[in-house]
């Protein structure tokens, strides 16, 4: 069965800077695709950006363009999400997921993990 695992989540001042990482384990040749997202108290979850295993550019929401980047090592069945010049607002559970397809839309994604929760303090 497929899993993936978030790991790095912490607290950290606002213009810092954190690196999250998920790991994917089991079946995961049919999800071709992870994704990273975050939940903050009382907002809806919120695409931050994925990117395809088998190769190709990261897709990143707006808001986080230019300050987050998304990286893979297919060895390890690992992907990053690197965020650089941390706002208060990106405060949040992180999440990453699995799916088959490229898109914003959280339903579409089929295996998540537990969450990582990153606070950017002001």
């Amino acid at each position: 069965q497929a899993q993936v695992l978030e790991s790095g989540g912490g607290l950290v001042q606002a213009g810092g800077s954190l690196r999250l990482s998920c790991v994917a384990s089991g079946r995961t040749f049919s999800s071709p695709v992870m994704g990273w997202f975050r939940q903050a108290p009382g907002k809806e979850r919120e695409f931050v950006g994925g990117i395809m295993w088998s190769g190709g550019n990261a897709d990143y929401a707006d808001s986080v363009k230019g300050r987050f980047s998304i990286s893979r090592d297919n060895a390890k069945n690992t992907v990053y999400l690197q965020m650089n010049s941390l706002k208060p607002e990106d405060t949040a559970v992180y999440y990453c997921a699995a799916g088959s397809v490229l898109t914003s839309t959280y339903k579409k994604y089929d295996v998540w993990g537990q969450g990582t929760q990153v606070t950017v303090s002001s």
